[in-house]
C-alpha cells in the first residue's frame, strides 16, 4: 500500500495541507515545520508525485537550458560542464529538472526553443550566452516566457534578468598585469565578435592599452572559435608576423591549450619566449605545461545564480529585473613571466 500525504501529515502531526506547503516549498510554512515534515516524508519513504502536481497547477517543473552549439562540439570544452553542475544543484534545491536543446546550426537550436515553448514542455529557459543579434533572445520576450541570460544582453539590458561577469574590467586587468610585466606587444585572442563577451573583452583590453599610452595593433587582436583548434590557428598567425607579440590574452582555457600545444611544436617557450593569461581557471588550466595563469569566473556561481533567479522568476511574475555580477579572481601560474628584452632596449 502506498504511502500518501495523509500518512505523512499523521506522522508528522501536521495538516495535509502543511505537507503540500513543504513539498512546493512555501515561504510562509517555517523552516522547523519544513525539517519536521521532510523527516517524516524520509522516514515513511513518500515521493512526491510531480507529474501530477504539476498537471494541476500547468506547470511541468522543468528548466530549459539552451546550449550553444551541439552537444559534440560544446562538450569538448570543460565550460559547459562546470556551469551545468551549478545549474543543476541550484535546480534540484527546488525540485525542478533540466532539459536540453542543441543543434548543429542557429537554425536548429531556435527550432527546438520553439518546440520546448509552443509544446509547453519547460516553465522557463536559461540562455548559456548573448549573441549580438540574438533572435531567441527577441522571440522569448515576445512570447512572454521566463528567461534568464548567462552573459550581458547586447540589447533590452535593463530589461533582461542576467548573470555575467565584469568581463571589460577582467580584461582590462589581465592586459594590465602584463603590462606590469614589462609586455607592450600584447596580442588578443578571442571567441566570435557575435559573443558579446567577445566584445566585453576585447574592450577591456583595448581600453588598458590606451591607458598605457599603446597604439592598438589590429594585427594583434584574432578571433576564433572557443576550442582547442582555435587556439592553435590564431598563434600559428601571430608568429609569422615580423614583429610578434610577446604575451597573449587568451579568451578561453581550451584555447589556451591549443596556443600551448602549438608552441611546444614550435619550439617556443612559455613563458621564457612568450607569456600567457587565459580566462574560466577550469581544471586543464591547471594541467597545462606549464600551468596557466588564468582569471576565475566562477563558473559554477554562473549557473547556480542563473537557475536560481529563474525559479524566482517563474514562481512570481512580479520579481524585479536583475543583473548578477560574479567576481573573478586572476589566479597567477607559471605561463608568465618578465618581459626582460625590453629592459636589455632601455639599458641600450
Amino acid at each position: 500500500m502506498s504511502i500518501t500525504i495523509k500518512d505523512v501529515a499523521k506522522f508528522a502531526n501536521v495538516a495535509p495541507s502543511t505537507v503540500s506547503r513543504v513539498i512546493a516549498d512555501n515561504p510562509r510554512i517555517s523552516e522547523k515545520t519544513k525539517k519536521r515534515v521532510r523527516e517524516a516524508m524520509k522516514e515513511l519513504g513518500y515521493h512526491p508525485n510531480f507529474i501530477a502536481r504539476s498537471l494541476a497547477r500547468q506547470s511541468t517543473k522543468v528548466i530549459g537550458l539552451v546550449m550553444p552549439g551541439s552537444a559534440d562540439i560544446i562538450f569538448q570544452n570543460p565550460f559547459f560542464s562546470n556551469v551545468l553542475r551549478g545549474l543543476s544543484e541550484s535546480a534540484h534545491e527546488k525540485n525542478y529538472a533540466l532539459q536540453m536543446t542543441t543543434g548543429k546550426t542557429e537554425d536548429e537550436i531556435f527550432e527546438g526553443v520553439v518546440q520546448m515553448v509552443q509544446g509547453r514542455r519547460v516553465d522557463g529557459l536559461v540562455l548559456l550566452n548573448s549573441h549580438v543579434d540574438d533572435k531567441i533572445m527577441e522571440y522569448l520576450r515576445k512570447q512572454n516566457v521566463p528567461f534568464v541570460v548567462i552573459g550581458k544582453p547586447f540589447k533590452y539590458v535593463e530589461e533582461i534578468t542576467h548573470v555575467d561577469n565584469d568581463n571589460f574590467r577582467a580584461t582590462r586587468e589581465v592586459t594590465e598585469y602584463l603590462l606590469q610585466l614589462n609586455h607592450d606587444r600584447i596580442a588578443f585572442i578571442g571567441g566570435s565578435l557575435d559573443l558579446v563577451v567577445t566584445i566585453e573583452r576585447l574592450l577591456g583590453y583595448e581600453k588598458a592599452l590606451q591607458l598605457a599610452g599603446i597604439e592598438l595593433n589590429n594585427q594583434y587582436v584574432i578571433h576564433e572559435e572557443f576550442l582547442r583548434e582555435g587556439g592553435r590557428e590564431a598563434v600559428s598567425e601571430l608568429l609569422k608576423l615580423s614583429d610578434p607579440p610577446t604575451a597573449l590574452v587568451v579568451a578561453d582555457d581550451l584555447m589556451a591549450l591549443g596556443v600551448l600545444n602549438m608552441l611546444a611544436e614550435l619550439n617556443v617557450s612559455v613563458p621564457e619566449d612568450i607569456s600567457i593569461v587565459s580566462f574560466n581557471n577550469v581544471l586543464i588550466a591547471e594541467m597545462g605545461n606549464p600551468p596557466l595563469t588564468s582569471v576565475d569566473i566562477n563558473i559554477f556561481s554562473l549557473g547556480y545564480e542563473a537557475a536560481k533567479n529563474l525559479i524566482l522568476h517563474i514562481n512570481n511574475t512580479q520579481e524585479p529585473i536583475k543583473r548578477v555580477i560574479v567576481p573573478h579572481k586572476l589566479i597567477i601560474r607559471s605561463s608568465c613571466m618578465k618581459n626582460i628584452e625590453n629592459d636589455l632596449v632601455s639599458l641600450e
